[in-house]
């Protein structure tokens, strides 16, 4: 043999016996270590830890894969059934003809109207004024006055009652009220005035008023009385609208039906908003039926249900003008004989005949 020869297989040997490989430098290469046959007590216990955890997790990944199938399996089904679903066919919708609501007739209730219908500025000036001539005749001296044989002063276009300090307001006091309304107007009151409106007239009687008629103080009010004649009539308008709701509910049950038809009657007719406000005004709502005399009153109450059933037009307002003065002759008949109201039916009677005129 070859000494090259020779010495190669001596250095294989060589790399044979102490565990290295030809492709591996020798320096790097570490001997292998005899394996020993005696196990310490530790390496048996890290031993059995390392298998008893790997037995716990092969316990426990199945349980892993079945609750991910139950969770996971259906939305994966739900998505395999939408992507391979075949799809329907398009058809258009029909367009159907909105059909139209069967008709039913109104429930019939008693109930009155929502208060007078909407009145322009023109027709409140002419209101005001047919009430300014009804109470005063037109005459401005009038519209500080105190009648014979009452115990309260009247005031402004409507005859306001004013009662002095002290006495008791048996048919109400409404002046007070008509001065809020104006303040709340814009009108500047007189400071006089301002204390007086809660106090009471500063007047006791009506010789006390006629003597200081043409003193200073009452003709100031006589002049803020006047200048302010159509802003009284808003007031009354307003006072009569909201005493409409309240006439059905104080009538008594079986009457109710009746009022209604009434009201509304008499508000549907043209001019129909005019006697019901003066009306108003000038007997009351008449919604506490013990304020009269022998326990009847004279309002307007009174007069819808003295009525007789009416339509709208002209035969509701004579119906109406009718009705009221069957009502004030009933109110004369029952008053003190001491007080003589029936010298005052002339006056009403030509009062409630302009209600039968179409304004």
């Amino acid at each position: 043999m070859k000494p090259q020869i020779i010495a190669g297989l001596a250095v294989t040997a060589l790399y044979t016996l102490s565990g290295c490989t030809q492709n591996t430098p020798y320096h790097t290469q570490q001997p292998q270590k005899a394996v020993s046959q005696h196990v310490s007590f530790a390496q048996k216990k890290s031993l059995t830890a390392r298998r008893s955890t790997s037995q716990r997790q092969r316990q426990i990944a199945p349980q892993r894969r079945v609750a991910a199938r139950r969770y996971v399996a259906p939305r994966r089904a739900h998505a395999a059934r939408k992507a391979y679903a075949p799809r329907r066919a398009y058809t258009p919708r029909r367009r159907v003809a909105p059909q139209r609501p069967q008709y039913r007739p109104p429930i019939r209730q008693h109930r009155a109207s929502n208060g007078m219908p909407r009145l322009s500025a023109q027709e409140i000036r002419h209101i005001g004024d047919q009430i300014f001539a009804n109470e005063s005749g037109s005459d401005i001296n009038k519209l500080v006055h105190w009648n014979v044989g009452e115990n309260f002063a009247s005031m402004g276009i409507g005859h306001f009652t004013w009662y002095p300090a002290g006495r008791r307001a048996r048919f109400g006091n409404t002046f007070p009220g008509m001065l809020t309304y104006l303040e709340s107007r814009g009108v500047r009151l007189p400071q006089w005035l301002q204390q007086a409106k809660y106090s009471g007239a500063p007047w006791s009687s009506r010789a006390q008023l006629m003597r200081e008629k043409n003193s200073p103080q009452v003709q100031e009010l006589q002049r803020m009385l006047y200048e302010t004649r159509y802003l009284q009539a808003e007031y009354i308008m307003q006072r009569a609208q909201r005493a409409m709701p309240k006439l059905v509910k104080a009538s008594p049950p079986h009457l109710r039906p009746l009022v209604a038809n009434n009201l509304n009657a008499v508000a549907n007719s043209r001019s129909g908003w005019y006697p019901l406000i003066d009306y108003v005004n000038f007997k009351g709502e008449g919604i506490n039926r013990h304020g009269g005399y022998r326990g009847q009153n004279w309002g307007l109450l009174q007069v819808l249900e003295e009525m007789r059933p009416s339509q709208p037009g002209p035969q509701a307002l004579n119906e109406f003008a009718a009705a009221a003065m069957r009502v004030l002759d009933r109110r004369v008949r029952n008053s003190p004989p001491a007080r003589n109201e029936r010298r005052w039916l002339r006056g009403w009677s030509n009062r409630i005949s302009t209600y039968r005129e179409v304004i």
